[in-house]
């Protein structure tokens, strides 16, 4: 039986698999219809369920679950003692839906038995700030947060998330001052199959071929001098393929080494689209079905994409979002500051 949100959170698939096309598209427009507004609202976190519902957790303790067939929202805040929660990372299996918070105390709650959501991991003190989530399987999953006694913070389940474990620094590469990550889209942290990939502020990627079992460092051309500045989201096609953009938020308009690519892996990057636009954006994603070759990223200065797997890119639209998941390789969920979006590329 499955232990579900009181207003339906049903079963959810990995992925839906689009037939590949080979040929070229040239999107050239992005429609934007707004399908969930609040002023007071910021949402860094969405995910699609295997009914084409989306699900999303923000700020204020905020979540909820959307139904695109009678477009009727259900949402709920979620409390813990006097605490206000802010959400920028939610996950799934195929029974159950997570949400954790930033900041001190870090905590996930899972659904449970009674409707009802469960903590079932807590941590505080000085540092802990977790930034994204995500599961390999429906046993396996994997939490990665700012660096605490010296080393990236990494947690792990493997009971379906009723339990998590954090990794010692003993098992992990030394990690650098302040290194972490930028709780800013949800993805910071990239699965296939056994295979993640972990980006951090420094503009390194932390890869595992074993779901987390053993752990190495790669470095990657990205910007990287300032605290504001590195990697803040990645994506992979495949196993070989990966996409990672960033740079600096709070200089959005420098497009210089805040966009690279990866054949191999993930251990070597080439920087794309050298001062050319996009600059700082905040989520990317492959189009899905369209053989790596399409990107779109998203980010407070605007939505932008490629049919060239990153080389150049277009500006499709002004409109400011933080994050984006794709339902197909046409339409997809955008969240942002005040509103949830859905996209719909055109010719």
């Amino acid at each position: 039986m499955l232990r579900l949100l009181p207003f339906v959170f049903v079963l959810i698939c990995f992925s839906c698999h689009v037939k590949s096309k080979n040929s070229i598209r040239n999107i050239k427009h992005v429609e934007v219809i707004n399908i969930y507004e609040d002023s007071l609202l910021s949402v860094r976190a969405i995910e699609l369920l295997n009914d084409k519902s989306l699900a999303f957790a923000g700020n204020r303790g905020v979540f909820g679950l959307y139904q695109p067939t009678t477009k009727v929202w259900q949402t709920g805040i979620q409390k813990l003692d006097s605490l206000e929660l802010h959400f920028r990372s939610v996950a799934h299996t195929s029974t159950d839906f997570f949400m954790l918070t930033i900041d001190t105390p870090a905590v996930i709650f899972k659904t449970g038995n009674n409707g009802e959501l469960d903590v079932v991991y807590l941590e505080e003190g000085e540092g802990v700030f977790y930034d994204a989530m995500t599961f390999w399987n429906d046993l396996e999953g994997i939490a990665i947060g700012d660096s605490v006694d010296d080393c990236l913070s990494i947690i792990i389940t493997r009971d379906g998330g009723a339990t998590w474990n954090k990794i010692p620094c003993s098992d992990l590469p030394p990690g650098l001052e302040n290194e972490g990550a930028f709780a800013a889209s949800n993805t910071n942290i990239a699965v296939k199959g056994d295979k993640t990939w972990v980006a951090t502020t420094n503009g390194r990627i932390y890869y595992s071929g074993d779901k987390g079992e053993t752990w190495e460092v790669f470095d990657t051309p990205m910007v990287k001098a300032k605290p504001t500045e590195g990697i803040y989201s990645i994506a992979f096609y495949d196993t070989s393929h990966g996409f990672g953009i960033g740079g600096d938020y709070t200089n959005p308009e420098a497009n210089s080494a805040n966009k690279m690519k990866t054949s191999d892996g993930g251990r070597t990057w080439e920087l794309v689209g050298e001062n050319e636009d996009p600059g700082y954006r905040s989520c990317v994603q492959y189009v899905p079905g369209r053989a790596g070759t399409e990107l779109v990223a998203v980010g407070f200065k605007g939505i932008d994409y490629s049919n060239d797997y990153g080389a150049s890119w277009q500006h499709l639209s002004d409109e400011s979002f933080y994050t984006i998941r794709f339902l197909n390789d046409s339409v997809a969920y955008a969240a942002g500051a005040g509103r949830i979006s859905k996209l719909t590329l055109k010719k």
